[in-house]
């Protein structure tokens, strides 16, 4: 009863929080007065009704999400396959920790332009995600992997403790919360990186392409509504892969410890 309380009373308040900000939100339009430069949270749900009824609407948004996410697994793929090397192999650490750490300095707008010469705009936020997100993935794995207590890991190989049950019980566990972290930022933040992209290199179906129309024909109503839909799609993006790995997690702790 009392966790259900609980949930309930943080339900409330992120209802309420959200209300304050549309209010703010409103207060801030009618302080401007010109519907050019900010919109009202009811001028967006209405444009925003409009475009869910029009089929390129999913096509947009299918073709921008296709790419980023393309981009953002290559990334997760290749950042965590980099991280057990560098965990296991000082000089592949070496070899790889310099041109990552550039990456992760270097600003996305620089990536995008430099990227426009070789890289055709259908497949830039591909690259850009992948870019984006692979230092983030490498830097947390590898942190996270060189962190498991070799003390336990020891002890396991003394007492001849199964492969399997070493992973599920030491080396998962240990490593998770990095991957999670990562997972979070990083999916966020290749999105962010890939729109960016799309608004340079203006792809067919894309919502970067959108948000630069709408900026280019002054249709601010329509800059309004396809940023909010790119704040929504990463939000139910991050919970979907986060519930994905939840799952994943849950089915690896009930393999069976059958093989050492």
């Amino acid at each position: 009863m009392k966790t259900f309380i609980i949930s309930h009373s943080k339900i409330i308040i992120k209802i309420l929080v959200g209300a304050v900000w549309l209010i703010l939100w409103q207060c801030a339009y009618n302080a401007v007065g010109v519907d050019l430069l900010m919109v009202s949270p009811l001028t967006v749900l209405r444009r925003l009704s409009v475009l869910v009824l029009e089929g390129s609407f999913w096509l947009i948004i299918a073709g921008s999400m296709g790419r980023i996410l393309l981009g953002f697994f290559l990334g997760l793929v290749t950042g965590v396959v980099i991280a057990v090397l560098t965990s296991r192999f000082y000089t592949m650490y070496e070899f790889f920790s310099l041109p990552l750490n550039i990456i992760k300095a270097t600003p996305v707008a620089s990536f995008v332009i430099l990227a426009l010469v070789w890289i055709r705009g259908t497949n830039l936020s591909v690259f850009i995600a992948f870019l984006m997100v692979l230092p983030l993935i490498w830097s947390n794995m590898h942190e996270g992997i060189t962190k498991v207590d070799r003390n336990l890991l020891e002890m396991a190989q003394v007492y001849a403790v199964k492969k399997i049950s070493i992973l599920k019980n030491i080396t998962i566990p240990s490593v998770l919360p990095y991957f999670m972290s990562a997972l979070r930022v990083g999916l966020g933040f290749s999105w962010k990186a890939g729109i960016a992209g799309e608004v340079i290199a203006i792809p067919k179906n894309a919502i970067g392409t959108q948000l630069y129309n709408s900026k280019i024909y002054l249709e601010t109503p329509d800059l309004f509504a396809w940023t909010t839909v790119i704040i929504i799609l990463s939000v139910l993006i991050e919970k979907f892969m986060v519930f994905i790995i939840d799952r994943t997690t849950s089915r690896i702790n009930r393999i069976p410890e059958v093989s050492k």
